[in-house]
């Protein structure tokens, strides 16, 4: 059971979404050193996510539906805005003072509006931890607390990768702008679209 819940949040952290495509941008425009705060955020939110889902709050869901639709909105007009702000970035050397990568606190509260941490979260509970005891959601929180570095880590990394073929402004606009059409492409299932 420990494998496959294991092997369950590394496939759901590892796999494109909100996250991840943030983290190429970043480690794109800023480099992997600069993004560490937003990885360690992202890491320290899944997992308080995955703990407080357990312990509650999808309980509240299930007593209150109408709070999924406020989730929903409020995801989706969250993430159409850091499109934009990815798609209109300047190149770094534009840039003021006050452009940096996400913070460990940003990056972990992010996790409350993206969409995919939720799927994630709740299914993981489901899951791997039907009774919803402590222990057994512990053991979900603790098992993205494990893998989820190294699975984020890659596109990071990615984006480092490509920074080099990016050191022309056009290709960089392109790429935010890609990345930010990426973000928007990414909340297809969130909106049911598929079904």
């Amino acid at each position: 059971m420990l494998s496959a819940l294991l092997a369950f949040a590394f496939v759901a952290t590892v796999t494109p979404g909100p996250n991840n495509l943030m983290l190429m941008t970043s480690g794109a425009n800023f480099g992997f050193r600069r993004t560490l705060p937003h990885m360690l955020g992202i890491v320290g939110g899944v997992s308080i996510m995955a703990l407080l889902v357990g312990a509650g709050l999808m309980a509240l869901f299930d007593a209150v539906p109408a709070l999924n639709l406020v989730l929903k909105v409020v995801s989706v007009g969250y993430l159409l805005w850091l499109a934009f702000k990815i798609g209109t970035a300047a190149p770094v050397e534009e840039r003021d003072a006050d452009n940096h990568p996400m913070t460990v606190l940003q990056a972990a509260t992010f996790q409350w509006v993206n969409p995919k941490a939720w799927a994630m979260c709740l299914s993981a509970i489901t899951l791997y931890a039907p009774d919803r005891s402590l222990l057994s959601v512990a053991i979900v929180s603790g098992a993205f607390a494990v893998v989820c570095f190294p699975a984020i880590s890659v596109w990071a990394w990615l984006g480092t990768f490509v920074r080099q073929w990016l050191s022309n402004e056009a290709k960089l606009r392109v790429f935010n702008i890609t990345m930010a059409a990426l973000l928007v492409a990414s909340l297809y299932p969130v909106l049911g679209l598929g079904s």
